[in-house]
């Protein structure tokens, strides 16, 4: 089954151009951008939603607002976008007048048919808007909703779990966005391991692991803290043969869901490396270029730290590489040995912290070939 799409609902006016006292943009004089909207439109555009206008327009092709003063200001806006990469897929305009209660009226859902279809994860789309019915829309599509204005204040109860962030922002706006595209589930079941992983590379929301292996839960908890990512993995394993499926099963995991939450890799800084711990020094090179090298310079003493088998970290590691379709170089030295694997993990997760970490109004992707 194909991935669900998904879309960004945007009002016009008071959201994209400023409204004026009369409520009619019907002049090219009264078009006037919201501050920040054209710069956050532009890095929202980059990513993996398709942008859908949805305006309620009171009686336009009426006497009181005839359309040959509705169209030039609405095409100077779409035309001034278009040229900053801004285009939308579709334009849903509804021209009825609060009293007809007419279903295609937002907050009615009416014009949104084929958005109701399956097609669409409506649970991770957006209606971004500075009006209360704009939140009502986000409720009745079952999406989520963005609201500018200063704070939540008016927003009645019934309202508030569809609400996402109430910001007067464009550029919070477009950081909220961009920052929740950043995560990945990923669920895997064998006859050896059953494993659910879920991470944010922005770090919100609250971290659990439980890998069966108390020393391997406390190496992975280094990804938190060190990382600044948050990350939920839970697997049962058949432990009762050995360490090894889950070990190489959670890396595997893991790679691939540092990867899938990596998305397109635009604006993120690509490579990090290095640390010292106590005695010990560990050093990682990474690169999240796309291609999958690997090294490896660590030698443990011991056949054991607590539960964990030492020689399974270079297998750990090897598999997470490939998962992560990375450069990783690893090499490390001491004499205590829950150091040296404590160094390895932590040097990784700030290695990861460095090269995952992004500028959310960079658009380029940090490649000479323009592709990673």
């Amino acid at each position: 089954m194909s991935e669900r799409k998904k879309a960004l609902f945007i009002d016009r006016d008071g959201t994209i151009i400023r409204e004026p006292a009369d409520e009619q943009i019907d002049s090219l004089e009264k078009l006037e951008f919201v501050p920040g909207v054209i710069s956050a439109l532009r890095s929202l555009a980059s990513l993996d939603y398709e942008l859908v206008m949805v305006s309620n327009q009171d009686g336009l092709g009426t006497p009181s607002f005839p359309e040959h003063t509705f169209h030039p200001a609405h095409n100077k806006m779409l035309t001034t976008l278009a040229g900053e990469g801004v285009e939308f897929a579709e334009q849903l305009i509804d021209r009825t007048f609060p009293h007809e209660n007419a279903p295609t009226r937002k907050p009615g859902i009416g014009m949104l048919g084929r958005y109701l279809s399956g097609d669409y994860d409506l649970s991770s789309c957006f209606v971004i808007g500075d009006r209360l019915t704009d939140l009502e829309l986000a409720k009745n599509l079952g999406a989520k909703g963005i609201l500018l204005q200063p704070n939540a204040d008016n927003v009645p109860a019934d309202l508030l779990p569809h609400l996402s962030i109430a910001t007067p922002h464009w550029s919070t706006v477009a950081e909220h966005i961009r920052s929740t595209e950043r995560t990945a589930t990923i669920v895997r079941t064998t006859a050896e391991t059953d494993i659910r992983l879920t991470l944010d590379l922005d770090g919100y929301g609250e971290s659990h692991i439980d890998t069966g292996l108390k020393f391997l839960d406390h190496m992975i908890w280094q990804l938190p803290h060190h990382a600044g990512i948050s990350l939920n993995v839970v697997c049962k394993g058949d432990l009762e043969v050995d360490e090894h499926h889950t070990m190489e099963d959670i890396a595997i995991v893991l790679g691939e869901a540092l990867l899938k939450a990596l998305g397109n890799k635009r604006g993120i800084e690509r490579y990090g490396f290095v640390l010292p711990m106590d005695e010990c020094s560990a050093m990682v090179l990474m690169d999240l270029g796309g291609r999958i090298d690997f090294k490896w310079e660590v030698e443990f003493s011991r056949e054991y730290v607590g539960d964990t088998p030492t020689e399974m970290f270079r297998h750990f590691f090897h598999s997470l590489c490939v998962g992560l379709r990375c450069n990783l170089h690893i090499s490390a030295t001491g004499d205590n040995n829950h150091h040296l694997a404590e160094g390895l993990f932590k040097a990784f997760a700030r290695a990861l912290r460095m090269a995952i970490r992004r500028d959310v109004f960079s658009y380029d992707l940090p490649s000479s070939k323009g592709l990673l």
